[in-house]
């Protein structure tokens, strides 16, 4: 093959993956390395950025052997990234001073009791569109600050820098100690706490509030646009584009005109909604956010983001030994007609949109001697339906554009008995995105675009096209008691957790970290 193609790294939650997309949107080749979990308190989840870095140098070139091609045949790199994974590193030697704290990982509940508690939420609101919660990088930021010692003095003289995934791999991408760019991308900047949503900069007053050197934060730049010339792995290649994942599918559903909605389903659940030029506030637990810079003016979405729903089919396989692939619990779920009064709430990490309870965890309600392995198996599947509805129920009220179909993309997709479940619960069609790579092929499409590969939004709506679709077929009765069902069941999963077992403890050092 020797024609020019668009690379793109997804550094996702649980594997780092490099795809190689073609001018219509078509994924040529794929590597793919997944990544070690450290969970080394209740609560605490963490990467080894050394162990990501090493992947994508592993991936990007296993994606260009399969392919048969050469890094003269990408016309650009673009990134998509598990947003609010916070890491922070040492300027002159790329080395990390402790493990990235990832986005489900809870130990800063006890920095947003105390931003609550003096009154600052309603500040953080206005500014940033963000309510203080653990789910976000600032608090993590400021831990972090507090916990490792030297950090703060070395943010101060400028010699320790933050950053989300996708600056880490800018950075180490182009030069990294040599004159790596240390920038990040407008969307996972708005994931912060520390970006004012309307000016896209960094606003003074939150970076004062939670005590954040302004000299190791990166330079915020819009999602399309050539941040610097990779010196390694694609040496020679331009590093054009970056988006948070969600963001990034976002784009590759081409959700471009307000009211279109899609769902990525992978570790988590995320639906995001394009609200134009305005940004929606919200009153039922959604979040405000920058849905994507492609050109001179920002775009908005709605977000409901949900912690745990590929993630707790892992839990099913892993932890209970109930299934020996993830791909066989459609099997096992599909054994039974129900859930024979069975629910499960994943609730590991909190409940996330709409409820927001940090202290919540996971319970399994309705147990009788009448339930068996495949009642569980159609509880975990339906748990992730339940939780779409919720935040689809809150999309409606927010927007004033209700949600009439559902593009749908990752992993979980695949499971038909799945979709056809959420389509029942939403009672509105799901359509699943042809090859199912919107978080990736969204990476692609905001490189290409900077570079002139792809002309202008309207040749990416081109390049969509459906795989699959579940009309809802669901009794409307049925639908009602189940979800009455569902929500006494939510109900029992709040106030496990007290905020003072939660954080302020020092962090785990990992492999190759330093004090």
């Amino acid at each position: 093959m020797t024609e020019r193609v668009i690379a793109a790294i997804d550094q996702g939650t649980t594997s780092t993956r490099c795809l190689l997309f073609n001018r219509s949107g078509r994924m040529v080749a794929v590597a793919q390395r997944e990544h070690r979990q450290y969970y080394p308190r209740p609560g605490w989840v963490e990467h080894d950025a050394e162990e990501i870095w090493r992947n994508v140098t592993r991936v990007v070139p296993a994606a260009l052997q399969q392919a048969g091609l050469h890094p003269e045949n990408i016309a650009a790199l673009g990134i998509a990234n598990q947003r609010e994974t916070t890491l922070v590193w040492d300027r002159r030697t790329g080395t990390p001073l402790a493990r990235a704290i990832t986005w489900q990982d809870t130990r800063t509940d006890g920095i947003v009791v105390q931003l609550a508690g003096d009154g600052q939420a309603p500040l953080f609101a206005e500014i940033s569109g963000l309510a203080p919660a653990t789910y976000f990088a600032g608090p993590r930021l400021r831990w972090l600050l507090d916990s490792l010692p030297g950090a703060r003095e070395g943010a101060e003289a400028g010699d320790v820098l933050f950053g989300t995934m996708e600056s880490w791999l800018i950075w180490r991408l182009t030069g990294g100690p040599d004159g790596g760019r240390h920038v990040t991308d407008v969307t996972n900047a708005s994931r912060t706490m520390l970006m004012d949503i309307r000016s896209l900069e960094w606003s003074p007053d939150l970076v004062e509030v939670l005590g954040v050197p302004h000299r190791m934060l990166p330079e915020i730049r819009p999602n399309a646009e050539v941040y610097g010339t990779a010196t390694t792995v694609l040496p020679g290649v331009p590093v054009a584009g970056a988006l948070g994942d969600q963001h990034a599918a976002l784009v590759g559903q081409t959700c471009f005109a307000p009211g279109e909605a899609k769902c990525t389903y992978g570790t988590g659940a995320f639906l995001l909604m394009n609200t134009g030029p305005r940004i929606a506030e919200s009153t039922h637990g959604l979040i405000p956010t920058v849905g994507y810079l492609l050109g001179d003016a920002p775009v908005y979405a709605l977000e409901g983001s949900i912690a745990m729903t590929g993630s707790l089919v892992q839990w099913f396989r892993d932890a209970l030994g109930m299934i020996s692939t993830a791909a066989q619990i459609e099997t096992l779920a599909g054994t039974v007609p129900d859930n024979g009064g069975c629910y499960i709430v994943p609730a590991f990490s909190g409940l996330y949109a709409p409820r927001w309870h940090p202290e919540a965890r996971g319970v399994m309600v309705g147990l009788t001697s009448y339930i068996n392995r495949g009642h569980l198996a159609r509880a975990v599947l339906e748990a992730t339906g339940w939780q779409t509805r919720e935040v689809v129920d809150a999309m409606n009220a927010d927007s004033g554009l209700p949600v009439t179909r559902l593009k749908v993309d990752g992993g979980m997709t695949a499971n038909h008995l799945l979709m056809q479940f959420v389509a029942d619960v939403l009672g509105v069609p799901v359509e699943r995105l042809l090859g199912s790579e919107a978080v990736s092929l969204g990476a692609a499409y905001a490189a290409g675009l900077a570079v002139g590969y792809w002309a202008d939004l309207e040749v990416l709506r081109g390049n969509w096209h459906r795989a699959a679709a579940w009309e809802p077929a669901m009794d409307a009765e049925l639908r009602r008691a189940e979800h009455e069902n569902w929500g006494r069941a939510v109900n029992r999963s709040y106030g496990w957790a007290r905020p003072a077992e939660v954080g302020r403890r020092a962090p785990t050092r990992g492999p190759g970290t330093r004090p």
